[in-house]
């Protein structure tokens, strides 16, 4: 009884942390502001075919969060300055993704066109809180004199580190490979592709090797068992047999000479057996017409 509760509590334990983690994972406190862009001339368009600054958030969790209802806000003094209208199914962030925001101060353009703009001449606070209004989820301060087309954001998404991105990544990674290190220094180290190529060489030769020495020593395996089997089948002295296990000449010729008496004393047997068969007519001698026909002379 007490250990079927104990188990019975263990399962409820886990149960509860399961939930708890799932739970947390979808939490709003998982979100981050990820990547900002003040000044846009030439970057990215939104469904209006305008280029505005633009902010863009991050799902740091395992699992999908809704961030309907929550805040975004430039101003400190006012967190819930813009609230993202709930409902729309966009605002649910699948886990390791991305979502972007429109800074262009047109909020009837649709659930992500905030109500504020950027000033590029100073620096310009963000913030995201949470359904409440009052816990700040994330801020960043981003500085002064930023750049056309160029933004500010985390190195890698979702961590602390800060700073001026060398290629612009609207909703998505901002940090991407765009160089593969090993055919780099492939190319580096091996120019001109002999050393692969004798590697690959060395490789297919090797194992063909390693394969010819495997079947060589099967077969040699093979022909020892083979003797052995010869020698042991060999071992009744009754039974003359050569070294390879073979019955010998002599032996074979005392058996044929055997098998010759037996077959001739049957045959003499037989030849003093006089067999009788009873012969059968399958007709009628009263109905056969053979006897009312002439024989045809004798030439």
């Amino acid at each position: 009884m007490y250990n079927r509760i104990k188990r019975n509590a263990g399962i409820a334990l886990l149960f509860v942390l399961l939930f708890s983690f799932g739970a947390q994972a979808q939490q709003v406190t998982s979100m981050r502001i990820n990547e900002v862009l003040v000044i846009n001339e030439d970057n990215f368009v939104d469904d209006y075919g305008k280029r505005n600054g633009w902010i863009e958030l991050y799902n740091t969790s395992a699992g999908t969060v809704n961030i309907g209802g929550c805040f975004l806000t430039n101003d400190k003094n006012n967190p819930t300055k813009y609230t993202i209208p709930k409902g729309d199914v966009l605002t649910k962030i699948p886990p390791r993704q991305h979502t972007l925001f429109w800074a262009d101060g047109n909020a009837d353009h649709g659930t992500f066109h905030v109500n504020f703009q950027f000033d590029p001449a100073k620096e310009n606070y963000i913030a995201l809180y949470d359904a409440d209004g009052r816990t700040l989820v994330d801020e960043i301060v981003i500085p002064a004199t930023q750049k056309a087309d160029i933004s500010y954001g985390r190195l890698i998404d979702g961590k602390e580190e800060w700073g001026t991105l060398k290629k612009v990544t609207p909703s998505t990674n901002n940090l991407t490979l765009d160089r593969n290190e090993k055919i780099d220094n492939l190319k580096e180290n091996d120019p001109s592709g002999l050393g692969m190529t004798m590697t690959a060489m060395a490789v297919v030769f090797s194992g063909l090797v390693l394969l010819y020495l495997v079947f060589k020593q099967v077969g040699k395996s093979a022909v020892s068992a083979g003797q052995r089997r010869a020698k042991k089948a060999s071992a009744d002295p009754a039974i003359p047999t050569t070294e390879a296990g073979e019955i010998s000449a002599e032996t074979l010729a005392a058996i044929g000479m055997a098998l010759y008496e037996l077959d001739q004393d049957v045959h003499d047997f037989e030849n003093t057996v006089l067999t009788i068969h009873k012969v059968k007519r399958t007709y009628s001698p009263w109905s056969s017409k053979i006897y009312g026909l002439r024989e045809l002379p004798r030439k």
